[in-house]
């Protein structure tokens, strides 16, 4: 479990050592002001947090960069489903044998769904948000997209996901996948995915979703009964290790490296960020615990 309590400490420490200093060389016998927290050093590429219940920025690191999100796209393919009008959450979507098809060629992070089987948008959403699922991704956006074929559905889609972008005043991000696995056009920022996610936060549906660590769905099969499905499992550890974790969504990928998109809540107060481009899971984990800790001192 990863903790600030060294950092605590530390800050503590500098803080009486400053303070003892300035009183030393002044002979006042007041203390001194209060010392502000030291930004912590992150190794990923990108990273950025905000207040996100004003939006006030509380560090930045390459947060304006372009760089590849892996599948922290799914928090906007997510955001693009949820903002569908009239949506029901329990439609009953097929599973194509191309969404099967797809995971296993391009050796995706997949929610093992069954061709045939009839899964609701609502059970799509956790198979796409908790074990990363490219088969739910594709399922999303093959039924939320207009054309005439699945080809032209997927990039309507697609277009949906970047209209949504612009709308945010985004201009630093394109999607050109509905997953991630993009095709060299697929890239964002830490502040604009934070802003994207902080977006998607405002639906209780998506708060759900990525709040909860494991989920077991249960699906109707061609036959008409019912299946349980493995559980799956929240990718993001955060919610484990993190007090006060609520989210969001981890991705990873070659270009990506490891990135998270991440949440949290202490005393009735949300710190929102990302980081893209840290060196492993555990790194990435360790990045995301620094600025939490950084943002609530701050906040």
């Amino acid at each position: 479990m990863i903790t600030g309590i060294k950092g605590t400490r530390l800050r503590k420490a500098v803080a009486i050592a400053v303070t003892s200093g300035a009183m030393l060389a002044t002979g006042a016998l007041t203390a001194a002001p209060a010392q502000a927290v030291t930004a912590p050093t992150i190794v990923a590429k990108g990273g950025y947090i905000m207040n996100n219940a004003n939006a006030k920025t509380l560090y930045t690191k390459a947060a304006d960069t372009k760089l590849s999100t892996g599948s922290t796209t799914k928090v906007m393919t997510a955001k693009v489903v949820l903002a569908q009008s009239n949506l029901n959450l329990d439609k009953k979507v097929t599973i194509q044998k191309a969404y099967s098809d797809y995971v296993v060629a391009n050796n995706a992070s997949q929610a093992h769904l069954i061709v045939g089987d009839k899964v609701t948008v609502r059970q799509l959403l956790y198979g796409l948000m908790l074990p990363s699922g490219c088969d739910a991704a594709y399922a999303l956006a093959d039924t939320y997209g207009s054309g005439t074929t699945r080809a032209k559905r997927v990039a309507n889609f697609i277009s949906k996901m970047n209209t949504a972008a612009k709308n945010l005043g985004l201009t630093h991000t394109h999607f050109d996948s509905f997953d991630g696995i993009g095709n060299g056009n697929n890239y964002s920022t830490p502040r604009d995915l934070t802003k994207i996610a902080s977006s998607a936060m405002k639906n209780s549906t998506f708060r759900t979703v990525v709040k909860t660590k494991t989920y077991t769905a249960k699906t109707i099969t061609k036959t008409g009964s019912t299946r349980t499905m493995g559980a799956w499992t929240n990718t993001n550890t955060l919610l484990s290790s993190y007090s006060g974790a609520i989210g969001i969504k981890t991705g990873s990928g070659p270009e990506a490296k490891y990135c998270l998109v991440f949440a949290a809540t202490r005393n009735g107060k949300t710190v929102i960020g990302t980081v893209l481009a840290s060196s492993s899971i555990t790194q990435l984990a360790t990045d995301a615990t620094k600025l939490l800790n950084y943002g609530f001192s701050t906040i």
